[in-house]
Order: C-alpha cells, then sequence, then structure tokens
C-alpha cells in the first residue's frame, strides 16, 4: 500500500489537456502576457498529468518558462513536476522536488502547499524513509486543515511514524470515516489508506471500492490504478488472493497505460505475491523480476520487500527452507537491508517457519518477540494466529500443542482459509513427528481443503505429500515409471533433483538425514542410477512421460 495524499485538483475531462495554448500563434506571446500563459500551460500540465498523459504533460512544462515566475508559480510547476516523478521516478526526488514545491506555495497558496506536503510523505513512504515521512507530514502540518477527517489523517500518520501505533491506529479509523460519504475518489482514497495502515481491513477495501467507482465514473483517470492498487493490497490482507489477482492484473494494465511505472512495480509485487500462494515458481519469478527492475532504480522499499516476501513464500511452498530463510533474515531483522516498516513484521510468520525448521531458533525468537508486540497493537486480524503458530514452532512439545490450539481458536474468528491451512499443515506434520499418524492425517485433510479452497496449489501439493507420509491410503500413488518408487522415495527423489542435500531433504520433509540416505540407497538400486545427475535426468523424463496422454 502507498500512502495516499488526495487534495488534487481534477481534470475536466480526460480529453481536456490544456492545448488551447498550444495553438497560440508564437507573435501573439508578448510580455504582457507571458505570465498568465506559464500559468495556463502549468495548470494543462497537470490536467494532462491527470488524464494519464505524462509525456504531454512534461512537454507543457517544458514550454511553461517557470524558471524565472514568481514562487507561487514555481511552486505550482514543481508540485506537477513531483507528482510526475512520483508516478515515474526515483521516489527520493519526487520527494525534495514536492518539498521544494510546499515551501514555494507555503505562503500564497495554502491549499496546494498541502498537496505537495502530503504529496512528499508518499513518495517518502515508498523509499521506507520514516524519517522523511515525518518530515513530510511536518510540512503539511504548517497549512491550515480543511477537515476534521484530514487533520485525523495526518495526525494517525504522525502517531505511526513516531512509533505510537496505538494512537495512531485510533486517529486513523477516525479518519476512515470518509469511506461512508459521498466524497470524490481522493478523499476515499485516503480513507482506504488509513484503515489499511490501522489494520481494518474491511474499512480499507468498502473505501477503495467505492474510490475505484467513483474515479471510473468522473475522473481523474490516474486514481483508477490507484484504487485498483489499495484494493488490491487489500484484498490480498484478507486473504482474497483471487481477488486481488484480478485486481491487480487490471491495475498493472491501466498504470502501465497511464505512464505510472512505479505503481506498476507495486501491481507486479502483488501479483508475485498472490502467484507465492497459487503456486505457480515461474510467475511469481516473472512478476517479482519485473517489480525489481523499477523498484531498485527508483528506490522504491515498499515494493522490493513486498517482491523478495513473495521469493521466499514460492520457497516455503517448495519446501526450499534455507533459501526462505536466507531471503527474509535481512528483511526482518536489524541493520540497513531491513525491509519496509509497513511490510516487515507481516512477512515474520513465514522467516519463523524458515527458521525454526533449519536451526536458528535464535533469529527466530528475536523476531517473535518484535512480532508479539507489533501484534498486540491490532495492526493485522491475522496476527494473534500467526503469532501463537510462531510460539508453537519454537517450543517444547508439552506447549507446543496448547500453542497450535490457540492458533486455530483466533483463525476461526477471521476469513483467511490460507493462514488457517498453514496453521493445520504444520500442526499435522508436528503430529507426525510426535509418532500420532492418525490425529495429523485429520489436521492434514482439513489443511488440504482450505489450500483447495482458497486455490493455494503449491501449498495442497506440499499437503498432499504430507498425507502421503502419514500412511494415507487415499492419497493418489506413484503410476507408470514412478511406481517403481514409494511415495516416500518419490519425494525425496524430487527434492534430490532439485539439487537439495541430504540434509536439506531432511530439513523439508521433516525427517533425519539417516532416513534420507536410507531411502536414497533404495531409489538408486530401484532405478538403476549411479548418481545424482542420472537420478535428476531419470526423473525428468519419467515425469514427462507421465505427462503426456
Amino acid at each position: 500500500m502507498t500512502a495516499v495524499h488526495g487534495l488534487g485538483r481534477r481534470a475536466r475531462s480526460p480529453q481536456d489537456t490544456g492545448t488551447e495554448p498550444a495553438d497560440t500563434p508564437p507573435a501573439a506571446r508578448t510580455a504582457a502576457d507571458a505570465g498568465p500563459l506559464t500559468v495556463r500551460l502549468i495548470d494543462a500540465a497537470d490536467r494532462a498529468r491527470l488524464a494519464g498523459l505524462p509525456d504531454r504533460a512534461r512537454e507543457l512544462l517544458a514550454r511553461a518558462g517557470h524558471e524565472t515566475a514568481a514562487d507561487a508559480v514555481r511552486g505550482a510547476a514543481q508540485l506537477v513536476i513531483g507528482q510526475l516523478a512520483l508516478q515515474d521516478g526515483p521516489a527520493a526526488d519526487a520527494r525534495e522536488v514536492l518539498l521544494l514545491a510546499a515551501e514555494l506555495l507555503g505562503p500564497v497558496d495554502g491549499r496546494r502547499a498541502l498537496v505537495a506536503g502530503l504529496a512528499a510523505m508518499e513518495a517518502a513512504w515508498a523509499t521506507g524513509d520514516a524519517a522523511a515521512c515525518r518530515e513530510a507530514l511536518d510540512h503539511a502540518r504548517e497549512q491550515p486543515e480543511p477537515d476534521q477527517r484530514l487533520a485525523a489523517f495526518r495526525a494517525g500518520m504522525s502517531s505511526v511514524m513516531d512509533g505510537r501505533l496505538d494512537r495512531g491506529r485510533h486517529q486513523l479509523r477516525e479518519a476512515a470515516t470518509a469511506a461512508g460519504t459521498p466524497d470524490g475518489p481522493e478523499a476515499l482514497l485516503r480513507a482506504g489508506g488509513a484503515a489499511l495502515v490501522a489494520g481494518d481491513l474491511v474499512a480499507a477495501c468498502r473505501a477503495n471500492s467505492r474510490a475505484l467507482a467513483v474515479a471510473r465514473a468522473r475522473g481523474p483517470r490516474v486514481l483508477v490504478a490507484q484504487a485498483l492498487e489499495r484494493l488490491a493490497y487489500g484484498e490480498l490482507r484478507a486473504g482474497r488472493h483471487a481477488r486481488a489477482r484480478a485486481h491487480a492484473e487490471d491495475g498493472l494494465r491501466t498504470a502501465l497505460g497511464t505512464g505510472q511505472r512505479n505503481l506498476a512495480a507495486h501491481h507486479h509485487a502483488i501479483l508475485a505475491l498472490v502467484a507465492s500462494v497459487e503456486g505457480s515458481r515461474a510467475a511469481v519469478a516473472e512478476h517479482a523480476s519485473a517489480a525489481e527492475s523499477v523498484a531498485a532504480p527508483h528506490g522504491l522499499a515498499q515494493a522490493a520487500t513486498l517482491s523478495q516476501w513473495a521469493r521466499a513464500r514460492a520457497d516455503l511452498a517448495h519446501g526450499r527452507l534455507p533459501e526462505a530463510a536466507a531471503r527474509l533474515g535481512p528483511l526482518v531483522g536489524a541493520g540497513p537491508r531491513r525491509g519496509h516498516f509497513a511490510v516487515r513484521m507481516l512477512a515474520v510468520p513465514c522467516f519463523v517457519e524458515a527458521a525454526a525448521r533449519t536451526g536458528q531458533e535464535d533469529a527466530a525468537r528475536a523476531a517473535v518477540t518484535e512480532f508479539a508486540r507489533w501484534a498486540a497493537q491490532g495492526a493485522d486480524p491475522q496476527a494473534p494466529a500467526q503469532l501463537a503458530r510462531c510460539r508453537a514452532l519454537l517450543t517444547g512439545p508439552e506447549a507446543c500443542e496448547p500453542l497450535f490450539a490457540t492458533a486455530l481458536a483466533h483463525h476461526d474468528q477471521h476469513t483467511g482459509d490460507f493462514e488457517r491451512g498453514r496453521t493445520q499443515l504444520l500442526y499435522g506434520t508436528w503430529l507426525r513427528r510426535q509418532r500420532r499418524p492418525g490425529e495429523a492425517r485429520g489436521r492434514l485433510r482439513d489443511a488440504l481443503v482450505s489450500f483447495e479452497r482458497g486455490g493455494a496449489h503449491g501449498w495442497a501439493a506440499q499437503t498432499r505429500a504430507e498425507l502421503r507420509a502419514t500412511g494415507d491410503a487415499g492419497q493418489e500413488r506413484p503410476y507408470g515409471e514412478l511406481a517403481l518408487l514409494t511415495p516416500q522415495q518419490l519425494r525425496i527423489a524430487r527434492c534430490v533433483a532439485e539439487g537439495a542435500t541430504n540434509r536439506e531433504v531432511a530439513l523439508r520433509l521433516s525427517v533425519s538425514p539417516r532416513t534420507v540416505d536410507h531411502h536414497l540407497r533404495n531409489v538408486f538400486a530401484a532405478l538403476g542410477v549411479r548418481s545424482r545427475v542420472e537420478l535428476s535426468r531419470w526423473l525428468d523424463r519419467a515425469e514427462k512421460t507421465t505427462a503426456d496422454p
């Protein structure tokens, strides 16, 4: 989610891009009317930007000759330049331009100065710079407050940036009441953004859905892609992944069509996260790479953090625990490589799962300690269940089962099949390792239903493999040439074919390295292969043959 400023003037229509000044004969441009012409060109550039025509906007600005104009005129030009850079350019540069615009406009145009200050906060938010967010909010605070809801939004964001999440959430909930009024799309987007930060996903989706409808009906066009991004992110947070994908795909097309590459990077990151649930590693890689190709040069820390989280969750879905822990460790920890402040806590449960199962208990416990403080402030409805699940992974056998039960009780209070399925899968895996296969099968079957209902195909495949390991006769056995192997041998062979060591296979499948070694020797003997390379080639050929009709 990107922060929302939302006080910009609306374009009169998508076609009204200020072409009248372009038709003015050069001879008519006297010194006497150069000032008014400059103003008209800047206004036309802003309308072109709002209509999704950034190249036209830049062309008009280049002709405006605003560099030597009065502060009010230069400030208006810098505001448009900064907003264009925020749509497609380095976010840190956009922030500096917008702060300059706020300084120039402050004494003469308080409304536009407020727009510039809030847009500067949006740019700082994209970079993940909390201190810069506070600075931009201080600029915005110098201007008069048009209404109580905007005052609540500014106060709430300031509290969040200062680490006072409880206070900030209450203020942002007040700001989110704008969702129930017939405001324009800017105010509705601001309300939706406030609700997302406050953790009220129902209000967030409602406000952003309304903003989308209003922007489509009345414009401006650039806000359609923004509304789709807020809505997709809210649906993602709420666990409605198919809806999130539909909105993000629509938003990606719209963002690219209106010259908003920075926003397109966010849509790609959301699609990567959806793909990490649905099980397509190729789609995760494609969308994450697309997001990162813009996020890196433009300094979009939020999009970069989301894309790395998506890659790590795909690793988890396919049992690549060390890789997932390596990706997420820097994001959730301290130091210069830490992830975006609004995203990093959301990724902690994935890190804890990977770290706890790869022998990195100390790092996992440190992450859980911080996550517990965050969860206690009500920042996300799924956090209490996730916290109990994380603690279950880090405790002894006696305390583990009650913590899993607590997690499931929390899941019962909220929607979200995917997170519930993950808890059931981990619980079932733990029961199997405790040599309680009958109970494990019950939990794993519940997990399978949750994953299949939510379209989490990769996670469903992992659950079926766990069910086979419990001896569940209802699970499909290998066929064709693959029938030469038992289900457990096939699982081990597939892991080895992906390049995993025996120890890594043991971690993925929750068995001992000795068990892996035993099964692997039997696999080599059954297939007549003599190396891991030969095994990989045999498995690739056998699975292609089996897949053919």
